[in-house]
């Protein structure tokens, strides 16, 4: 399960998407969109996911409800579970990249039912600790779990003292990492670069440098085309492993990116709706639009009408008929 708390703010359809800033904020939730569920209006508010795959969905997505469909769309960027919450209350009307929250899928979705699935994404999501591949092909060993301790001080930087460095992002993300490092004996210290975009600056910086890292990471994400990574082979993930945060031992699991939408938008959202659970594209494809987004610094808007303009026989087909 990914769990990564993101910072929230909020965007006008009119305004650009807001790129991921080095620090957090407080939760805005109640801030979100007044046009979310408006009844008769042909407006459709998403949450944004503070990453940048989860920023590509959102350019696509908007482009094409408002240029094919006719749709104003406005934006929320707003921290996983709290979005959630907003979605629950029809603060926004669909989460257009979930890696997995059960806890709010069984409140929400099975008990509550006031959020109801919107189908895959289309693209596999997977969390794992990530070293440069020019340092894994000089040491294979390195990437079993078991060797890193051998290597250790390879990894120590200033902030991580007599300890290899384990780099995470922001403070705000829950993640597994730290339980792991201690259950698993390692010597090593978690370290938050501070965002997603200082942790890819520290990533570039050390690679420029080919300096060994070690580093929490994902897929999809776009940087693996500039700075080519391997993932260190954690104990394998089985169902039920990670049931107690407190004594986590093994892998993140590979999670298929799901949607989800407010149930009356659901129901009464119309071709908005329609054409949403419709969306469904591949790693190749976000990670495209992602590329566009933050390495190139293309505003999401251009970097969707980019992938847009080439791939019709793609996106046509989630256009209601």
């Amino acid at each position: 399960m990914r769990v990564r708390t993101r910072v929230m703010s909020a965007v006008t359809a009119t305004g650009a998407l807001l790129a991921l800033s080095g620090c957090g904020a407080a939760d805005m939730t109640k801030q979100a969109s007044p046009y979310a569920n408006a009844a008769g209006a042909k407006t459709v508010t998403l949450s944004v996911q503070s990453w940048v795959g989860a920023q590509a969905d959102v350019a696509v997505a908007e482009y094409l409800l408002k240029n094919e469909l006719g749709y104003r769309v406005d934006k929320v960027q707003i921290d996983e579970v709290p979005a959630w919450d907003a979605l629950s209350q029809g603060r926004v009307d669909a989460i257009m990249e979930d890696w997995g929250h059960p806890d709010q899928e069984q409140r929400y979705v099975k008990d509550k039912k006031t959020i109801v699935p919107g189908g895959d994404v289309g693209v596999t999501g997977h969390i794992g600790w990530y070293v440069p591949t020019y340092f894994a092909e000089k040491h294979p060993d390195v990437t079993n779990w078991k060797n890193l301790n051998k290597y250790a001080d390879r990894f120590r930087t200033s902030e991580s003292g007599d300890k290899g460095q384990l780099m995470d992002g922001s403070p705000s993300y829950v993640t597994n990492d730290k339980a792991l490092v201690a259950n698993l004996d390692l010597d090593f210290e978690v370290v938050f670069a501070g965002s997603e975009a200082a942790q890819i600056t520290q990533i570039e910086q050390f690679a420029k440098q080919k300096k060994p890292f070690l580093t929490y990471w994902y897929k999809p994400q776009w940087l693996f085309e500039k700075v080519p990574m391997t993932e260190v082979r954690l104990p394998a993930y089985k169902e039920g492993c990670d049931a107690d945060p407190a004594k986590i031992k093994c892998a993140y699991p590979h999670t298929p990116l799901q949607k989800y939408f407010n149930a009356d938008f659901a129901k009464n959202g119309g071709k908005a709706a329609e054409f949403l659970r419709n969306f469904r594209w591949s790693e190749a494809d976000q990670n495209e639009v992602s590329l566009l987004i933050a390495d190139k610094k293309m505003s999401p808007d251009d970097a969707a009408k980019k992938w847009i303009d080439s791939n019709e026989s793609k996106w046509r087909s989630w256009l209601p008929k």
